[in-house]
């Protein structure tokens, strides 16, 4: 199958150009494709005529996008729009990721993907516009995955790395450590997320629509980061800080752990979040 990945650089996308799975795949970099130039994003898919594109583009640094709303909706819905009315038009299938905070957290259960969203921010507000947008556009021809506390090899430039590093590099400082545990999450590794996705696109009985993909479980990010300190076999002292969702005037849904059943249905599960953990620790650390 030959794919075109957009955001070959970020966690995600560096996971699936990492572990193609025989797949021909594609990765232009911004200086030739630049999600946000809609006349770019066409001449892409018209040279490179790919059965599947996969979005992995986002703006997703949730202060920014409270300041910066016009840039956030034009990333994460209006490119999103532009690459589901191509991918209609030249019946290829576009995959394209959304986010937990999509939900305000009130269920209290893990969240299946028919469950009604209600997002917090302007970031939740942009990916669920998103969604809704590959929906109307490309009904037949989009697939749209619901994710959850993304951490790679690569790290996210835009958050300055991942979770997991961070943490490592806070250890170095001593301690203690303030951690959230107001939030429930379930961390996801994106090398266990890429070989997922590439299973859903290759399955000869998917459909079209909403699927949540994520680590199996559920930690605080307290939790999580007791576990990358006894992975590391580091000991430094983490405080537990409830902030009631809270990030200034920002509001994070308290319990966003998502629910796998329409991929399920079809033999596709990731492993546990510590599980994910313990092999990202050893790829990147050794441990």
């Amino acid at each position: 199958m030959k794919i075109l990945l957009i955001g070959k650089t970020g966690q995600l996308g560096s996971s699936i150009l990492a572990e193609p799975r025989g797949h021909s795949i594609i990765a232009p970099g911004r200086d030739e494709l630049d999600i946000e130039n809609s006349n770019s994003l066409c001449v892409a898919i018209n040279n490179y005529s790919p059965d599947v594109v996969i979005n992995t583009a986002a703006f997703h640094n949730l202060p920014l996008c409270e300041t910066a709303p016009v840039r956030a909706f034009g990333v994460n819905c209006v490119a999103v729009k532009e690459l589901a009315a191509l991918c209609k038009q030249r019946d290829t299938l576009l995959v394209t990721f959304s986010t937990d905070y999509v939900f305000d957290g009130s269920k209290g259960s893990p969240y299946v993907e028919d469950d009604c969203p209600r997002p917090l921010q302007i970031y939740g507000i942009t990916r669920l516009a998103g969604e809704l947008a590959a929906a109307a556009l490309a009904p037949n021809h989009s697939i749209v995955i619901r994710t959850c506390g993304l951490y790679g090899m690569d790290g996210a430039l835009s958050k300055g790395g991942n979770f997991v590093d961070k943490r490592i590099a806070d250890a170095a400082g001593g301690g203690p450590i303030e951690m959230g545990c107001d939030q429930r999450v379930s961390p996801t590794f994106t090398d266990d997320l890429a070989e997922a996705v590439l299973k859903l696109i290759e399955n000869p009985n998917r459909i079209s629509g909403l699927y949540h993909l994520v680590n199996e479980g559920e930690c605080t990010w307290h939790e999580f980061t007791q576990a990358i300190y006894e992975e590391a076999g580091i000991n430094v002292e983490v405080r537990p800080v409830d902030r009631k969702g809270l990030s200034g005037e920002m509001r994070r849904p308290l319990y966003s752990v998502l629910e796998n059943t329409k991929a399920r249905a079809l033999g596709i599960t990731l492993p546990s979040w510590r599980d994910g953990l313990q092999r990202y620790m050893a790829k990147k650390y050794g441990k």
